[in-house]
């Protein structure tokens, strides 16, 4: 009897060793994603703004719903925020292009006033990779501007270059919609207008190259695409795209186009968009939570639309909608935790695959990480900026070194960016 006592204390003994050495490795692995995470430059190359966070009473030195602010940014060590200026596809006109101009100054505008006006001891707008690593290193936050969609450009190519003056570093031609520079992904489903690129949009690339601004093909067409490799002396960037081989979505890159980037020596900045990292897991939770959503506004009586029913509502009664909009969004997230039934979301690891997915095709130098935040971005696990230890914690559970990290998060992309300079710089010697 007391031999089987000996030994049942030996094997919970033995068991307890061992959990604990199961703690200890846990434990070990988060220590040391954090300490990557902190040692390396973070960027995420996508994150939509509105301009109505950017008064003097209403901002983002304050944690707002916004999925990106400086306190989120501190809270998950976020380095760099990509700031777009972002404007929808309008008609091909003067008209058109005057009222897109309006808004997209009013972004320039915005974002000045945030590193300028509001917070210039907490971040600071940055051009160049040089601007980037100085702020870092002084302990500062960094804005950074893309240009998400050349509308309102209209059909003067000075416009390049006064937006380039303003503070922009990369351009998409075009958004979801044909512009008059490029065709759209979006002509998949209804149609092409220039077989790829006008003859605006040609010489648009050229102008580009000349000034240093980064070429954005994440959501022009593939042949748009395939004629800007064409034609371009610097490498590109998709500034938030993912695997199509992984999610056919059209927003995001099949295998032939991921093997034009890694040729062009450009960089994939892989997004956190639900329906383009895995489009079945997305739809299944959206629904679901869409009607929770649905029946928690009308319980209080309030109108309920999903985003793209948004577009349809005056300024006005967006606003209106915004008043209430994150209360509900927070109760029907809360409902859903509690909920055994409900559908898994699309997960940090998911996300991951994609990442995992184009280093396996297209090398380690060529990929690198974007959320489209505040623009319809956002997954379990990485939903706001002050989430984004969650993805260097993945990436160290897969075996990816602190350089290979580092690569990823921001070395990529910065050296694209001095290597498009490069090109900005010699110009005038070619």
């Amino acid at each position: 009897m007391k031999r089987m006592i000996y030994a049942t204390a030996a094997l919970y003994v033995l068991a307890s060793c061992a959990s604990n050495a199961n703690k200890a490795e846990a434990e070990s692995l988060e220590d040391k994603a954090a300490r990557i995470h902190d040692a390396v430059i973070t960027i995420d190359t996508h994150d939509d703004i509105n301009v109505a966070n950017f008064t003097d009473s209403l901002n983002y030195t304050q944690r707002l719903n916004t999925q990106v602010n400086l306190p989120k940014m501190t809270e998950g060590s976020l380095d760099v925020s990509w700031l777009i200026v972002y404007t929808g596809q309008g008609p091909l006109t003067p008209e058109g292009y005057e009222a897109a101009e309006e808004n997209a100054l009013s972004k320039f505008e915005a974002i000045h006033r945030l590193t300028t006006d509001f917070a210039p001891d907490q971040i600071e707008l940055a051009t160049s990779s040089a601007e980037v690593r100085a702020a870092v290193a002084s302990g500062k936050k960094v804005a950074m501007i893309g240009v998400e969609n050349a509308y309102p450009m209209g059909e003067d190519l000075s416009n390049f270059e006064k937006y380039h003056a303003l503070g922009a570093r990369y351009v998409s031609l075009a958004h979801n919609g044909h512009s008059q520079f490029s065709d759209s992904n979006t002509g998949e489903q209804d149609g092409f207008l220039h077989n790829g690129l006008s003859e605006l949009g040609k010489q648009a690339v050229v102008e580009m190259n000349r000034l240093g601004i980064m070429v954005d093909v994440s959501h022009p067409s593939k042949e748009a695409m395939r004629q800007m490799i064409e034609i371009t002396k610097a490498p590109i960037i998709a500034s938030h795209s993912s695997a199509r081989a992984l999610c056919d979505h059209s927003r995001n890159l099949d295998d032939e186009q991921l093997l034009w980037m890694k040729e062009n020596g450009g960089v994939v900045q892989t997004v956190a968009f639900s329906s383009y990292v895995n489009t079945e897991k997305h739809n299944a939770r959206n629904q679901y939570m869409s009607a929770l959503r649905k029946k928690l506004a009308e319980e209080k009586g309030l109108a309920w639309y999903e985003r793209q029913e948004m577009r349809s509502l005056s300024a006005e009664e967006r606003v209106a909608f915004m008043e209430y909009a994150y209360e509900i969004y927070d109760a029907a997230e809360a409902l859903a935790l509690d909920d055994p039934e409900a559908p898994e979301g699309v997960t940090v690891a998911d996300f991951v695959d994609h990442i995992d997915y184009m280093v396996d095709l297209i090398g380690i130098d060529h990929v690198g990480i974007s959320s489209d935040f505040d623009g319809g971005g956002g997954i379990t696990g990485w939903n706001d900026a002050s989430e984004t230890l969650n993805v260097t914690t993945e990436l160290v559970k897969r075996g990816y070194s602190e350089e290979e990290i580092a690569k990823l998060w921001g070395e990529n992309l910065l050296r694209v960016l001095d290597e498009v300079e490069a090109v900005s710089s010699g110009w005038s010697e070619e």
